[in-house]
């Protein structure tokens, strides 16, 4: 369970908050609906999103169900500290495709007593972890993981599985790239494709 921080403000520091799961677990919802609380209490908040995910907008980060608030697209972690003057909260999205540098940027933001968001998947399609993530949420004062419900089974989600026949790591995508699935599903799905694949290499 997330639970806001209490400290006494006299005591006062910032903390990092992540917000994990498979696609279509409503990461994003999560974050923006965190961070329109912070902007509804007038506190400076500032968003930022990888340069490289503009599947819905180039600029605003945007939910798979379409709410969106605005951000500012950056290609290196590095540039959001150049961009955090004077801030309470900082909203980060798609944390998972950040270069290793956003774990000391996230830590610098929080010892300066900013809330940090950070939204991310906590696996890759091959179900590893995925880039930055499990050091983000290592070292996080709370982490969330929600899941998505299992286009097979309709259980919950955790893995995310890749219906495309691409091997890059990063591949930008929506209902036609990607399924949420269970464990079970998801084990299943992938000894079936690595049963397809012997096969054809048996021809």
């Amino acid at each position: 369970m997330f639970l806001e921080n209490t400290t006494n403000h006299s005591e006062y520091s910032g903390w990092i908050e992540v917000i994990c799961g498979s696609m279509f677990s409503g990461k994003t919802e999560e974050l923006i609906r965190r961070l329109r609380r912070a902007q509804f209490a007038h506190q400076r908040v500032e968003i930022f999103k990888p340069a490289v995910d503009v599947r819905y907008d180039e600029i605003k980060v945007v939910s798979h169900n379409h709410n969106e608030i605005d951000s500012t697209p950056v290609s290196h972690s590095s540039e959001i500290l150049l961009r955090t003057a004077e801030v309470d909260v900082v909203g980060i999205d798609e944390a998972q495709f950040f270069d290793e540098g956003i774990v000391d940027v996230c830590n610098t933001l929080a010892n300066s007593g900013v809330r940090v968001i950070v939204a991310g998947l906590d696996m890759d399609y091959l179900g590893r972890p995925f880039g930055p993530m499990p050091f983000l949420m290592a070292t996080a004062e709370y982490v969330t993981k929600v899941h998505a419900v299992c286009t097979r089974t309709g259980n919950l989600a955790s893995y995310t599985h890749r219906l495309t026949k691409n091997d890059s790591l990063v591949l930008l995508g929506e209902c036609h790239d990607y399924e949420p699935l269970s464990r079970k599903a998801y084990f299943e799905a992938m000894q079936k494709k690595e049963n397809e694949q012997q096969d054809k290499n048996e021809k």
